[in-house]
């Protein structure tokens, strides 16, 4: 990811506002995201490619109209570089990004995306390999029958379940698609859908990751929405690194 991309990006208040609009209500099309900006359709085109080059929104087509969802990994990204790295003298200037890492769409479609410099092969050998995600995926180690209607779950160290679920659909090294019951919270929640997408793009993968049936504007969704953050830029730091990212703990910003 070119943080420098992001910092353009985000230099730009209509972009911000375009931002903010997607934060609040995502998945607009343009025509939603024109009433917004006094401009042409042309001008506001123009701002939402470069928040998608940067990473900042992804793109979904259904028929002939396209959405628009943000996506907050780019940020988290920059975010753990410079205020970890920096933070006294950036925490000021960047506390924006922060606001948007920390804040959660109220949707119904959580999705994220990350560019890995990895194969398909090897992203999907991370999502499937129990010894590799128990080193981004909160420690938990995945056991699973890879196939339709075969059962998985991510196993804490102490041998509890983190998650459990159903495959739904299985296409190596392309597409995942599970069932996803959460058991880090005392209350029984009903299952909801998890997509992987995992798409060559030159010698990288693009990664995305669709949450369906979660309302991220309750405290349960919010910490979903930072989970998938922290998973996804745990993923591509494991793939392209070979170390584990060190975080402080979820809410201890």
């Amino acid at each position: 990811m070119d943080h420098d991309e992001v910092f353009r990006a985000l230099a730009d208040p209509n972009r911000r506002l375009l931002l903010d609009a997607l934060r609040i209500r995502d998945g607009q099309n343009l025509g939603q995201l024109c009433e917004l900006i006094a401009m042409s359709r042309y001008g506001v085109m123009k701002h939402l490619r470069v928040l998608e080059k940067a990473g900042l929104i992804t793109c979904e087509r259904v028929g002939r109209e396209k959405y628009h969802h943000l996506n907050s990994v780019p940020i988290q990204l920059v975010y753990e570089r410079w205020v970890s790295n920096y933070a006294r003298p950036w925490a000021g200037a960047l506390s924006a990004l922060k606001r948007y890492v920390e804040e959660n769409e109220q949707m119904e479609k959580h999705i994220q995306m990350i560019f890995v410099q990895a194969s398909a092969e090897k992203v999907w050998q991370a999502l499937t390999d129990g010894a590799l995600t128990k080193q981004y995926y909160f420690g938990s180690s995945i056991e699973a029958e890879w196939k339709v209607g075969g059962k998985y779950r991510y196993v804490n160290p102490d041998g509890s379940d983190l998650v459990t679920g159903e495959v739904i659909e299985i296409d190596p090294p392309h597409r995942l698609v599970t069932s996803f019951t959460p058991h880090f919270v005392p209350v029984e929640i009903p299952a909801t859908q998890v997509t992987w997408l995992i798409e060559a793009e030159g010698d990288a993968c693009k990664v995305t990751i669709i949450h369906e049936g979660v309302d991220t504007s309750t405290e349960l969704g919010g910490q979903i929405g930072e989970g998938w953050s922290r998973i996804l830029s745990g993923l591509k730091t494991l793939l392209e690194t070979g170390n584990t990212l060190l975080l402080p703990p979820m809410g201890a910003h």
